[in-house]
C-alpha cells in the first residue's frame, strides 16, 4: 500500500510518500509523475513515510530524476535509514540529491 500526496506550487511539484514503494505500486507512482511533470522545474520527494522501497520504486526515482536532469531540479527529504540504506548499497546516494 502506498499512499501519494501532490502539491504543486508554480512549478514546483512536492510529492510525499507514505507506505511502501513496490512492484505493485510503483507503476501508479509513474503514472502519477508521468501526468504531473510537464513545465515543473522543482521535483521534491518527502520520504518520510516511506517505509519501503524495491527495485521497481528506484527504476521510478531513476527515472524522474533523468527528466528534471533536463528540466529542472529534485530532491529527496527525509530518508530513513532504512532506504537510505538502499540507496547507499545501490548507489543512488551518487545520483539523487538527499537532504
Amino acid at each position: 500500500m502506498l499512499n501519494i500526496e501532490k502539491t504543486i506550487d508554480a512549478s514546483e511539484l512536492t510529492i510525499t510518500l507514505a507506505g511502501r514503494l513496490d512492484t505493485t505500486t510503483a507503476p501508479e507512482l509513474e503514472k502519477q509523475l508521468n501526468a504531473a511533470l510537464d513545465g515543473i522545474t522543482a521535483l521534491t520527494f518527502d520520504m518520510a513515510a516511506l517505509e519501503y522501497i524495491s527495485s521497481a520504486g528506484l527504476r521510478v526515482l531513476l527515472s524522474a530524476q533523468k527528466i528534471m536532469n533536463r528540466q529542472g531540479k529534485m530532491k529527496v527529504l527525509h530518508v530513513n535509514e532504512t532506504i537510505l540504506e538502499i540507496f547507499e548499497v545501490t548507489g543512488f546516494t551518487d545520483i539523487l540529491t538527499i537532504e
